[in-house]
């Protein structure tokens, strides 16, 4: 007969094992939406929250602020969030780690399609409809060196840059580490720049470009001050950066839960474009307006 006790190996293994449990968030029984942690991305977020609440009439939990696409992804399929808005050619690249297609292959449809199967297969959540817009990265450069050197691409500033040593370039964290990022424009265009980029909150990119911190900065095409400040979005005349069609991911058993999150995405779908989003993430920004009130602002207009 074996013995009843358990070898202290065992027992120190089955301790660990209680207190991983003990201490794992337990999985709310609300809906929660989650974002990263920029503005666009908190509009977005509750865009998609006030439509699950009116669809349902549940009161939906938000968690907001999520430090970039490695967080976001890993609280969906954890389970801590049940969904949130991503854009395609980030889900491709930064997270189903796919090389990127060859430029012919490219368009919104194809990269939806490969985004739409690889989220299946392997983590059980699906890609609901686009919302309506992209927001790819943007090239940006103050107005005024635009027009003083002439340049409206990114094959402009290649042959024109400011000075001889190049433009003082700022980044964001991801946009320096991403395949889809830096090091492959770089490659694709033969740009140079003046020593290293200037790595900073996304939130503070525009501020060095304006105080003359920067010469260019990767931002994003749908970002308020850009439009605001003056400042000009170098066209990808190499068509570099694939498709960043903004969707929203809702993990599987989620939607079997809870049915009513299907019928908010597809009465979002379609419903924004890129110049509203624009307009919405400028009344953040800039006019420091309430988020959860721009967004019932916004539905209402769409007869949401």
């Amino acid at each position: 007969m074996k013995s009843s006790q358990l070898h202290p190996a065992s027992l120190i293994a089955a301790l660990f094992c209680l207190l991983a449990i003990a201490c794992a968030p337990p999985r709310s029984s609300r809906i929660t939406i989650g974002a990263k942690n920029f503005t666009e991305q908190v509009v977005l977020g509750e865009m998609l929250a006030q439509e699950i609440e009116a669809i349902t009439g549940e009161q939906v939990d938000r968690r907001f602020y999520l430090a970039g696409s490695y967080l976001c992804q890993q609280a969906l399929v954890s389970g801590r969030i049940d969904g949130y808005v991503e854009y395609t050619g980030t889900a491709l690249t930064a997270i189903l780690k796919q090389p990127l297609p060859p430029v012919g292959q490219r368009d919104e449809a194809t990269v939806f399609r490969e985004v739409s199967s690889l989220y299946a297969s392997r983590y059980h959540v699906k890609v609901g409809p686009g919302l309506g817009f992209e927001d790819t990265f943007a090239m940006v450069v103050r107005g005024d060196d635009a027009k003083r050197l002439g340049v409206k691409t990114i094959s402009d500033a290649v042959k024109t840059p400011p000075d001889p040593n190049g433009w003082r370039l700022g980044v964001g964290y991801e946009f320096q580490s991403r395949p889809d990022g830096l090091r492959g424009l770089e490659a694709t265009y033969g740009l140079r720049f003046a020593g290293d980029p200037r790595t900073m909150d996304l939130g503070l990119l525009y501020r060095a470009l304006s105080s003359n911190q920067v010469d260019m900065v990767a931002g994003n095409s749908t970002d308020g001050p850009i439009r605001a400040l003056g400042f000009v979005v170098l066209e990808d005349d190499k068509h570099y950066f694939p498709p960043y069609e903004a969707v929203p991911l809702i993990r599987e058993d989620s939607l079997q839960r809870h049915p009513g999150i299907q019928g908010a995405m597809d009465r979002l779908a379609g419903k924004v474009s890129a110049d509203e989003v624009r307009g919405m993430n400028y009344a953040v920004d800039s006019e420091h307006r309430d988020v959860a009130e721009v967004v019932r602002e916004f539905r209402k207009s769409k007869g949401l």
